[in-house]
């Protein structure tokens, strides 16, 4: 199933690592000098090379679920380099990790950068006293969500499983945005088909729960027995947040 794609797409990935001055942005440790060697790294030939890339990615460029300035054109990178026939090559698994090759992980890395600028977690944010519209690396992940809904989309119709089912759940936090909000409609189909019926209980629960939010009749739908150890809670931070709200944590646990 293919969806009408926007006008705008995303950039040459080679061109965009060179156009950008990484000196000047930033990720959880400091500058930002690292991270093209780590996006370089994602198609490494060597298989623990390109894992411990992805590693870093999760941890560094986007440090337990956090958006930094240099998030938004990691994404971007990313994005671009979906199409890249190296990414079908295989990765390390952390424990309880879900399966498929190196393009389903990048697909799922993007599903958590945009889940962090959805519409909850800016009323969540906003909830504790911070504007969602004065927080730039946030603003920046909004601005690109179409050149990521292209991305994303093109896989909707991969050979592999995994794969689809990881773009399917990409797009869910990105129609949110105003511009793509026409595609639920679209979409919804594809998440009953690929998310409602699978396996992993974290997709379940989330297809289930978008439909409902879009206005779906999700009528006898519920999520299956967990297969997996690890909860959407720790994945998610919009769960995250929900989570510190019901223990009344300091805002300063949560996830921006």
């Amino acid at each position: 199933m293919t969806l009408p794609q926007e006008a705008t797409q995303p950039l040459d990935p080679a061109e965009l690592l060179a156009r950008t001055t990484w000196s000047t942005l930033e990720h959880a440790y400091g500058t930002a000098e690292d991270v093209p060697q780590i996006l370089l790294d994602l198609v490494d030939a060597d298989l623990r090379v390109r894992s411990q890339a992805l590693s870093r990615l999760h941890h560094v460029v986007h440090h337990q679920n956090t958006l930094y300035t240099a998030t938004a054109p990691a994404a971007l990178y990313v994005a671009g380099i979906l199409g890249d026939a190296r990414t079908l090559e295989s990765v390390e698994k952390e424990p309880h990790a879900f399966t498929g090759p190196m393009r389903a992980e990048l697909l799922g890395w993007l599903d958590s950068v945009a889940d962090a600028a959805d519409d909850e977690t800016a009323a969540t944010m906003r909830r504790f006293g911070f504007p969602p519209e004065e927080y730039p690396p946030f603003v920046e992940i909004c601005r690109i969500r179409p050149q990521l809904f292209h991305a994303a989309s093109a896989f909707f119709d991969d050979l592999d499983p995994d794969v689809r089912a990881a773009a399917v759940s990409a797009c869910i936090p990105l129609l949110d945005d105003p511009r793509l909000i026409h595609h639920r409609d679209t979409l919804a189909p594809l998440l009953r088909d690929s998310l409602v019926t699978s396996a992993v209980s974290p997709y379940q629960a989330r297809a289930i729960d978008a439909l409902g939010r879009w206005g779906q009749d999700i009528t006898g739908l519920e999520v299956r027995q967990e297969r997996y150890a690890f909860c959407d809670a720790e994945h998610r931070p919009r769960a995250r947040a929900r989570a510190a709200e019901a223990q009344e944590w300091d805002c300063t646990d949560l996830p921006f």
